[in-house]
């Protein structure tokens, strides 16, 4: 086999040439570390979030269409944006003028927790000739002109706005200017002679045949080496699960394995292709040939619509998918049902195999030898009275592994209703994919009726059989699907059955019409309404206007450095932490002698090596940095190792071998915690009126509870620092992406012991956050810094919007043995906040009220008191519940969801409107102060640098406003203790409050020096008047500092001052639910906000949309699952899900009250990084309501408790019905349960 160890390959344009490749090099370190090519984010390392996203072919950076993103202000921290700027570009590569659902299928695969989706759409929009428009495909009527679901009538007018942005400034798009493929590859391709490429690294060989022959004598001389084409399925289990091979087969130039062939009896597919081609070749398949016979076609299309993101599609291969068999397949159910055979070849011959259960099962008889390759997979055609369908139901619609999936095929002898072969098979049921060979079995000869569905249902449950303590949890649910699935096919197949010969087969029963309709789907259609910039301020003043974001355009273009894309410094070394894999035990041993033996592996940093420096106290306690005899949960830090690359740094970290004894107690949840008496410190109470009194006068005493579950943080750019020594006196540099730069500076001093002033800590910007880089970056920082040296608010948030005359609020911190949490956007006001809008619903229940009545009884009146006694003014909560009642249409809509549920049995819709009252504070007289430094330079432009984190906030604005010059001569820059010391933390919705007005401070104090100089020469510039101060010796730097927010509260009296205004709001959400799976679609949301007078529009409506998604993923589908022995599952986008693009409500509307005046904040500005959060609870509620509605049609009259997050298990499991009856259950105690509800 003639090898040859060269690869070449153009990147941007550039050729580049790679001799002696090692094959183990995945392709994203190698644009990061070696071509320096920082604008490819490294997010999750696994493909699940899009970060990474590449277009395999070239692209200017500095493109037309990248700057559209940025002037939709689709960008915030930026991390996630070159990833979704090549989705983008490599769509509109492919179709110049795409569709709208081309374009947000395209951004499937990409994650963003910032934005919530809404600008990224706006911007797609701009590539798209119908902008959302259905085009007359609806009813042949425009949708923008039906009036659907009332949109809000927002008038034209002086006073408000409708459009953050001008499509006038956006450059011409001319595609004639777009490089073409170097013309170098293509001569190659064509005349070069083909020949096995051979790469081989110090542990690794990749073989690439270019012909079959070369390729079947390669798996013949390397039999247990894996066939990989996208490295979809064996990639990740080398980098995630340590599984290594020696030798890896690429047979991605194999002609015979890309085939499209068209038969007598069906399609055959090449293995090659990858799962987006073998999409297309559906879709025009479908459009060719009749509809009987493209049943398996149809379904197996429509399932590649919602498996993974585009981005692994267009590396999956089909036969990587069919072979892999994994236990979650997708299509595998479905190609087994479909009688699909697989055409296998080695150097032996030919032989084709069926795509049964025993080749699912991996029998060895019925499966692929060592030697063969799959070659070709063969899918028939249907036949007339055959049908085929496929069902899956994930934890997100779109871009999520299904909890269940399933095929089903039937098919019936000529016209008469008899089953002559039926074929189920279901995934995510078992360790592989399982076929109900002997319920099918057991149903031939049986009439298609109702009588052959009921024992179905019961054989099949009997057959495809789930032990509670299966992997996966959600056992009872997973049951349920297996025959609500089985129920959509019965019924699917009936209407059918009734359509093709309505005199023999009866109609479908009028409620049950809508198990077959797919959940409301629409193009995103977005409204805004807020107030215009004062026409009397200068034409250069920024504030009020909808300014693009200062790094928007450096986000889009992937120049944006964030600390992971710093270049490498001399002598760098990386540092891996070793953490503990038990959550409550002894340790016994520590073995560093293996790791120690690595090559390239420096020294292991444990507890030993900090003594006296091992612990730091931040607030009251202190906190051990390295775990020295005992581990309170699963992922403590242990020890640190220090290596002279990543990848050996890991290695030898997992050679640690750590030796355990467990301890008990056990304590996972909070009921274990209450059980033993296991908190961190006495109560917090809060009391307000007479609650004994209170009981012994009213009629009902409601008593209950609610579950809220966690949620991560789930900011796009990790945890990440780089420590430089100086080299001289002791000083350290720090870059370090967190929100706290101050504590960063503290404890690194403290561990070194040295002073604060030799430590430099520098942030330019973070990558998402969210309250997620405070005090854990801290803890990394320091022991990393010593490796490079050596070589309380949720209770005072209760009331929500309403006002409890008597009212008592008891807290407990339980003491657990998991990883203690850290701060997220609501500082627990999302928490509480849900408690007491639960309340609300238990009272309305109860009293036979709606809830919004029981809500506008209860809520604030003008001027007030909250329970700490801080006075209110309530007004604007009321504006904004009014305001959002009307621009909702809510009496109208609460009208129309009534009538829909009285029609449809399995689909119900819900409806719900909730107020909001945000407390804004810093918590402390400390935390409410900020400075910054303005510099002027002599030709007139100006630095700006403050003690916040730049993470949106805009606040450079203000100098732009103060010193009355344009922004483009305004420049911020990153954090720094070594310019701003003691700064407090970034967080709690008050950045832009503190620093702007320590920046205004600092500009007004210019401008004060500066008047005499101005007024000699009012016509000059900023640079005459910069010279002239000069040549006077006027400073041209000042100080800017701010204090004034009052902030204290007395826990003993419960009286205090601890907020300094309130950000008020409503939201109103409908949303569609399916009874039978559990998956809901939020429809609409309507939301109206008091946000003072908006600095920046375009931010401002960014961060309520985005908290309000990132709400909505709370209180949804986000969800956290531990092990009963503690270990974390839910460790990245594969097993958590945040909310996609699929997830923006079909429709969103949101509009500002007109601008009130507040003399303490920035030109009465509001603070709303955080508010719009709890507002997600809207979705929480409506999906409450149309739960409600369908349960109330069964009889189901008992109390309806639900927990948080409302995911598709619980809702499902909430609509009782006869198939719920029907499934087994399982015994407490009786089994282990895969998961603990925590």
């Amino acid at each position: 086999m003639d090898g040859a160890a060269e690869l070449l390959f153009y990147v941007n344009g550039r050729k580049v040439i790679e001799k002696n490749v090692n094959p183990e090099t995945m392709l994203l370190p190698y644009l990061r570390k070696k071509l320096r090519l920082t604008g490819t984010k490294y997010g999750c390392g696994g493909g699940g979030c899009g970060a990474c996203t590449v277009m395999i072919s070239r692209y200017n950076p500095i493109t037309k269409r990248i700057e559209r993103i940025a002037k939709c202000h689709g960008t915030q921290c930026g991390f996630c944006t070159p990833g979704m700027v090549m989705s983008i570009y490599t769509l509109l590569r492919n179709h110049p003028e795409p569709t709208l659902s081309q374009l947000t299928e395209a951004l499937g695969g990409n994650l963003c927790r910032c934005t919530g989706y809404r600008p990224i759409i706006d911007a797609c929009k701009t590539f798209c000739k119908t902008s959302g428009c259905c085009q007359g495909k609806e009813n042949e009527v425009c949708c923008l002109d039906q009036g659907i679901n009332g949109l809000p009538e927002f008038e034209e007018g002086n006073e408000t706005s409708h459009k953050l942005f001008s499509e006038e400034e956006f450059l011409p798009l001319d595609p004639t200017q777009e490089l073409i493929f170097p013309p170098e590859l293509v001569t190659m391709a064509e005349k070069q002679p083909q020949r096995t490429r051979i790469f081989g690294g110090d542990r690794m060989t990749w073989i690439s045949p270019v012909t079959l022959k070369e390729l079947l004598e390669a798996k013949v001389k390397y039999p247990q080496a894996p066939v990989v084409m996208g490295n979809t399925s064996v990639g990740p289990d080398v980098k995630f699960k340590g599984i290594f091979h020696p030798v890896v087969i690429s047979p991605d130039s194999i002609e015979e394995m890309s085939i499209v062939n068209y038969t007598d009896n069906g399609l055959t597919l090449g293995a090659a292709l990858s799962l987006a081609q073998v999409k297309d070749i559906l879709a025009k398949v479908i459009r060719k040939l009749p509809e009987e016979k493209t049943q398996t076609f149809h379904a197996l299309w429509k399932h590649l619509g919602t498996l993974a993101g585009a981005q692994i599609r267009n590396m999956s291969s089909l036969g990587g998918h069919i072979v892999s068999r994994h236990l979650d397949s997708d299509l595998n159910p479905l190609l087994a049902v479909g009688n699909c055979t697989l055409n296998l070849q080695s150097k032996e011959g030919k032989r084709q195999i069926p795509l049964n259960e025993q080749f699912l099962k991996k029998c060895p008889s019925a499966s692929l030898k060592p030697e063969e390759i799959l070659i070709s997979v063969n899918i028939p055609y249907s036949r007339k009275w055959e049908f085929v369908s496929a069902f899956r139901q994930a934890q997100r619609q779109q871009n999520a592994l299904a909890m269940v999936n399933s095929g089903m095929r039937v098919f019936f002898g000529e016209g008469d209703g008899v089953i002559r072969e039926l074929a189920i098979a279901y995934g995510g049921v078992g360790p592989t994919t399982i076929c109900a060979k002997n319920s099918c079995q057991e149903l031939i000869g049986r009439p298609w009726n109702e009588e052959m569905l009921d024992a179905a249902c019961r054989l099949i449950l009997d057959e495809v059989s789930l032990p509670g303590s299966a992997p996966g949890g959600r056992v009872e649910f997973r049951r349920t699907l297996i025959i609500s699935f089985l129920f959509k096919f019965y019924l699917k197949v009936s209407q059918i059955l009734k359509m093709r010969d309505p005199a023999r087969y009866p109609s479908l029963a009028d409620k049950h019409a809508s198990a077959l309709e797919d959940l409301h789907s629409r193009h995103p259609w977005i409204t805004l309404k807020y107030q215009n910039a004062n026409p009397k301020q200068l034409p250069q003043d920024p504030i009020g206007h909808p300014v693009m974001h200062l790094s928007g355009i450096k986000h889009a273009t992937g120049e944006a450095v964030y600390c992971d894309d710093m270049p490498a410094v001399d002598r760098e070394l990386f540092l891996t932490f070793v953490t503990s894999s038990r959550a409550h035990a002894k340790i016994v041993s520590i073995d560093l002698s293996e790791a120690l033996s690595l090559p390239g592996v420096v020294d292991i940093v444990t507890e030993e090596h900090l003594h006296g420096v091992n612990s730091f106290c931040l607030l009251t306690k202190p906190e051990k940095l390295l775990s020295t005899d005992e581990v309170f949960c699963v992922g403590q830090l242990v020890c640190a190792v220090i290596a002279d690359s990543e990848v050996q740094a890991k290695r030898a970290a997992q050679r640690v071998k750590i030796i355990y004894r467990d301890l008990e107690p056990l304590i996972l949840t909070i009921e274990e915690a209450i059980q033993h008496k296991s908190f961190f410190e006495q109560e917090k109470k809060l009391e307000y009126g007479n609650v004994d009194e209170a009981f012994k006068m009213v009629d009902q005493v409601l008593e209950g509870e609610i579950h809220l579950g966690g949620q991560e943080h789930f900011y796009m750019e990790t945890q990440s620092m780089l420590v430089v020594p100086k080299g001289e006196d002791q000083e350290m540099d720090v870059y370090v992406s967190t929100q706290y730069p101050k504590y960063i500076q503290d404890i690194v001093a403290w561990i070194l012991k040295i002073p604060a002033n030799k430590v430099m800590c520098h942030v330019k910007r973070v990558g998402g956050a969210f309250g997620g880089k405070v005090i854990k970056t801290g803890i990394m920082a320091a022991i990393t810094a010593f490796a490079a040296n050596v070589v309380e608010m949720g209770l005072l948030k209760m009331e929500n919007a309403y006002k409890f005359p008597n009212l008592r609020c008891r807290a407990w911190a339980c003491r657990t043995n998991l990883p203690s949490n850290t701060a997220l956007r609501g500082f627990g006001f999302p928490q509480t906040g849900l408690i007491t809008e639960s309340c609300i619903m238990e009272v309305a229940a109860k009293c036979g009220l709606s809830p919004e009545k029981v809500r506008t009884i209860n809520m604030y009146k003008e001027i007030d008191q909250t329970p700490y006694r801080q006075e209110i003014d309530a007004k604007n909560l009321i504006q904004c519940w009014k305001e959002c009642m009307a621009m909702s249409s809510y009496a109208l809509r609460r009208t129309a969801v009534e009538k829909f549920n009285s029609e449809n049995y399995w689909k119900k819709k819900g409806l719900a409107v909730v107020p909001l009252k945000y407390p804004v504070g810093t918590g402390s007289l400390a935390m409410g102060q900020a400075a910054a430094l303005v510099h002027i330079y002599l030709d007139g432009s100006v630095l700006v640098t403050h003690g916040g984190i730049e993470m949106g906030q805009g606040v450079h604005t203000v100098a732009s406003r103060e010193l009355r010059m344009p922004l483009s001569n305004i420049h911020l820059r990153g954090t720094s203790t070594e310019t701003i010391p003691n700064a407090n933390i970034s967080g709690g919705s008050v950045v832009a409050d503190l620093n702007g007005l320590a920046v205004k401070d600092a500009c007004q104090t210019l401008l004060k020096r500066l008047e005499p100089i101005i007024s000699k020469n009012p016509g000059g510039t900023w640079k005459d008047w910069a010279q002239a101060a000069f040549d006077e010796s006027i400073s041209l730097s000042a100080t800017g500092y701010f204090r004034g927010y009052e902030s204290n509260m007395n826990w003993e009296t419960g009286e205090g001052h601890p907020f300094e205004y309130f950000v008020y709001g409503a939201a109103c959400s409908e949303v569609e639910i399916d009874c039978l799976t559990g998956a809901h679609k939020n429809i609409r949301t309507d939301i109206v906000m008091d946000v003072g007078y908006s600095i920046n529009p375009a931010l401002d409506i960014g961060q309520i949309e985005g908290a309000f998604i990132q709400g909505m993923g709370l209180y949804t589908i986000e969800e956290l699952n531990y092990s009963p022995q503690g270990v974390l599952y839910s460790r990245g986008p594969s097993q958590y899900k945040i909310p996609a693009i699929c997830d923006v409500p079909a429709e969103l509307h949101i509009s500002f009250l007109p601008p009130s005046q507040n003399s303490n904040t920035l030109y009465s500005s509001k603070g709303l990084g955080e508010s719009g959060m709890f507002l997600g609870c809207s979705v929480f509620f409506a999906i409450h309501d149309a739960i409600n509605a369908a349960r109330q049609e069964r009889g189901l009259s008992g109390p309806l408790k639900l927990n948080s997050p409302l995911t598709p298990e619980k809702i499902r499991m909430a609509c009782e019905d006869k198939f719920t009856e029907m499934i087994p259950r399982d015994e407490p105690g009786s089994y282990v349960p895969w998961s603990v509800p925590i």
